[in-house]
C-alpha cells in the first residue's frame, strides 16, 4: 500500500507545477470575484489534480504494470482512494492558508470570516465528486476516461454558483452545528466507502 502510494506522490511530484498552476490560476480567477472563494478554490484544485493523477495513470499504462506485480488489483483501487483524499485535504488547506494570508494583506477584498466548516465542507465536496468519478475511471477505459474528466469539468463549473450559495447560507445563518450538517457528513464518508467497493469489484473484473 505504501509502495503504491509512494508511485503517486512520485508521479505527481514531477508535474508538481500542475498541481501550484491551478492552485493559482483558480485562486486568481475566484478570490476577486466569489465571496465563497476559499471554497471553489479548494474543490477545484483538488478534483483538478485528482483529474491529473489518473490521467498520468492512463498515459503511462500504469494499470497493466502494476497488475503484473504481486499484488491485488483491491489495493491498487485503495491506494488511488487513500491518494484522493489526501489530495483534497491539501488541497483544501492550501486554499485556506491562501485566503488567510489574501484577507490579511488585502482587506479591500471583504472576504467572510473563515471557520473550520471551510475546510471540512469543500473536502466533504470533493470526497463526493471522488466517490463517483472514481469508479467510472477504473471501468473505463482510456478514451472514457478523457470523456469523463470532460464531463465533470462540466460539472464543477454548474455546480460553482450552487456550491458557493450553499456554503455562503450556512456561514450567514450560523449553520455549523446543525446536525442535519452532520449527517450529509457521514452520508459522503459512507458514498466513499461503498464507491470504494464498487470500484475495487469493477477493476477485478476488467480485462486490461
Amino acid at each position: 500500500m505504501l509502495n503504491l502510494l509512494r508511485k503517486d506522490f512520485i508521479a505527481l511530484k514531477s508535474s508538481l507545477w500542475m498541481g501550484l498552476m491551478f492552485l493559482t490560476v483558480f485562486s486568481a480567477v475566484f478570490i476577486p470575484k466569489h465571496s465563497s472563494s476559499v471554497h471553489l478554490v479548494g474543490i477545484y484544485t483538488a478534483f483538478a489534480t485528482l483529474s491529473h493523477a489518473t490521467m498520468i495513470d492512463v498515459k503511462n499504462q500504469n494499470h497493466n504494470f502494476l497488475v503484473t506485480l504481486p499484488i491485488s488489483r483491491k489495493n491498487i483501487v485503495q491506494a488511488k482512494y487513500m491518494m484522493s483524499i489526501i489530495i483534497s485535504l491539501v488541497s483544501v488547506l492550501a486554499s485556506y492558508g491562501i485566503h488567510m494570508f489574501a484577507t490579511s494583506v488585502f482587506p479591500v477584498l471583504n472576504k467572510p470570516e473563515l471557520t473550520v466548516m471551510d475546510i471540512i465542507g469543500p473536502a466533504a465536496i470533493v470526497l463526493a465528486l471522488a466517490s463517483i468519478y472514481l469508479p467510472l475511471f477504473y471501468s473505463l477505459s482510456k478514451k472514457g476516461t478523457s470523456i469523463i474528466n470532460g464531463v465533470f469539468f462540466i460539472l464543477l463549473l454548474a455546480l460553482a454558483q450552487p456550491t458557493a450559495m450553499f456554503m455562503n447560507m450556512i456561514n450567514e445563518n450560523r449553520l455549523h452545528s446543525d446536525p442535519t450538517l452532520y449527517l450529509i457528513l457521514i452520508g459522503i464518508i459512507l458514498l466513499f466507502i461503498v464507491s470504494y467497493y464498487i470500484a475495487a469489484v469493477l477493476f477485478t473484473k476488467k480485462e486490461l
